[in-house]
C-alpha cells in the first residue's frame, strides 16, 4: 500500500496534495489538503520504533480529549480522524500505522520562544492543560512507552552504550562523555523521591517543548498538540522539560552554541507553569521544581549522547554528530542553569 493509497482510506479523493512537515524528531509528518473539501488535516505515520502499539497512543489520545471535553477546556482540541472504513489507524504494506488528525487554520509554531511574553504563554497553557486533565480520578491510561521516564534504565542504557560504542564515537564525544559520568548522580534524588513515593503520581504530557504549542499569528496560544506521550508519571518531568525547551536561546541542534541558558524565561517559564497549578502542586513537587529542571535537561542530554554512542538509531539525523551537536547544547544548557541556581 502506497501513500496515495493511506490517503485514500482516509480521504477518498486522488485531488489532494501532499507537503512533508519536517520538525519533528519521531514521526512522518504530512499536510494533507483534501482540495474536494477545501479542507486540511495532519497525515502522520506512526514511528513502530518509537511507539511499539500505537493502539495505545490513538486509545490515550481519545481518553484524554473527552477529558478536556468534560472539564469545558478553552481551547482547541486535536482529534484523531477515522477513515472511511471508520478506523482511527490504517495500516501500509510494511504494517506501519498511519493516522489523520485535523488541522488547525492559521496557527504558527515556535522551535525557541520568540519573547518572554509568549514562553509565558505557553507555560501557562500547559499549566491550564494538565490542570484540566488532572482530575480527582486518574484515568486508565496506558504507558505508550515503556521505561520511558525510568532514569535507572536511562543511565544502565548509557553505560552500556559507552562500553559497546566504536572506538571513534568515543573519541569524538571524549569530552561530552567526561562531563556526562562527572554528573551520573545528578538524577538519584529523583529516582530515590519515586521509589519511595514522596512525589504523587499525574496524568503528564511529557513532552512539553514550545513546538507543540499552536499560536495564532499575534502569539496567542491556540492548541496543545502531541499527545503520544502522555502518560501517568511525576508532573516534575513536564516543568524540568519545559525548561529544557524554553530557556535555551539557539535550537537544540546547535552544538557550538555558548551561553545559551537565558534566565529570564526561566522565571517567566515557571510563572506560567504555577499559573494554574501551584494550588494543586504538593509541598515535595513545589519545592523540587528547580531541580527536575536540572535532571529533565541532564537525561535529554544523556539520550543524545546514548542515541550517538549507539550509532544514531533512534532520533532523526541529518548529518552524522548531528546527536553530538544535540548533546553539546543540552550540556551547556545545563551548565547555564546550574551557575544561575549556584549549584
Amino acid at each position: 500500500m502506497e501513500i496515495k493509497d493511506i490517503v485514500a482510506e482516509f480521504i477518498g479523493t486522488e485531488n489532494y496534495s501532499l507537503s512533508p512537515i519536517t520538525d519533528g524528531l519521531i514521526n512522518t509528518t504530512y499536510l494533507l489538503e483534501d482540495k474536494d473539501r477545501r479542507r486540511k488535516f495532519i497525515l502522520q505515520k506512526i514511528n513502530h520504533n518509537v511507539f511499539k502499539q500505537p493502539e495505545v497512543v490513538i486509545n490515550n489520545h481519545l481518553i484524554i480529549n473527552e477529558l478536556l471535553r468534560s472539564n469545558n477546556y478553552q481551547f482547541q482540541i486535536i482529534e484523531p480522524i477515522p477513515s472511511l472504513s471508520h478506523k482511527f489507524l490504517v495500516k501500509d504494506a510494511n504494517d506501519q500505522s498511519w493516522r489523520m488528525l485535523n488541522f488547525v487554520e492559521n496557527s504558527i509554531t515556535f522551535l525557541t520562544a520568540p519573547s518572554l511574553q509568549t514562553a509565558f504563554e505557553a507555560a501557562k497553557t500547559f499549566s491550564y492543560f494538565l490542570t484540566t486533565v488532572n482530575t480527582e480520578k486518574l484515568p486508565a491510561i496506558e504507558a505508550p512507552l515503556p521505561d520511558f521516564l525510568n532514569f535507572e534504565k536511562r543511565i544502565a542504557d548509557y553505560k552500556s552504550s559507552l562500553e559497546s560504542a566504536a572506538p571513534h564515537l568515543k573519541e569524538s564525544a571524549k569530552a561530552e562523555i567526561e562531563i556526562t559520568n562527572q554528573l551520573l548522580s545528578l538524577p538519584d534524588q529523583w529516582i530515590e523521591m519515586e521509589k519511595s513515593n514522596q512525589i504523587p503520581k499525574r496524568i503528564i504530557h511529557a513532552d512539553v517543548k514550545i513546538s507543540n504549542i499552536l499560536f495564532d499569528q499575534n502569539h496567542n496560544p491556540l492548541a496543545v498538540i502531541d499527545l503520544d506521550t502522555m502518560m501517568i508519571s511525576t508532573i516534575l518531568y513536564d516543568f524540568g522539560t519545559m525548561i529544557q525547551s524554553y530557556t535555551n536561546t539557539t535550537h537544540e541542534d546547535d552544538g557550538s552554541a555558548k551561553n545559551n541558558f537565558n534566565p529570564e524565561m526561566y522565571e517567566a517559564v515557571k510563572e506560567g507553569f504555577l499559573f494554574y497549578l501551584k494550588e494543586k502542586l504538593t509541598p515535595e513537587e513545589s519545592a523540587h521544581l528547580d531541580y527536575a529542571a536540572q535532571v529533565a535537561i541532564y537525561i535529554q542530554e544523556v539520550r543524545f549522547l546514548t542515541d550517538y554512542l549507539n550509532g544514531s538509531t533512534y532520533y532523526s539525523i541529518t548529518h552524522p554528530e548531528h546527536n553530538l551537536d544535540r548533546t553539546k547544547n543540552q550540556l551547556e544548557l545545563l551548565k547555564g542553569l546550574r551557575e544561575y541556581l549556584g549549584t
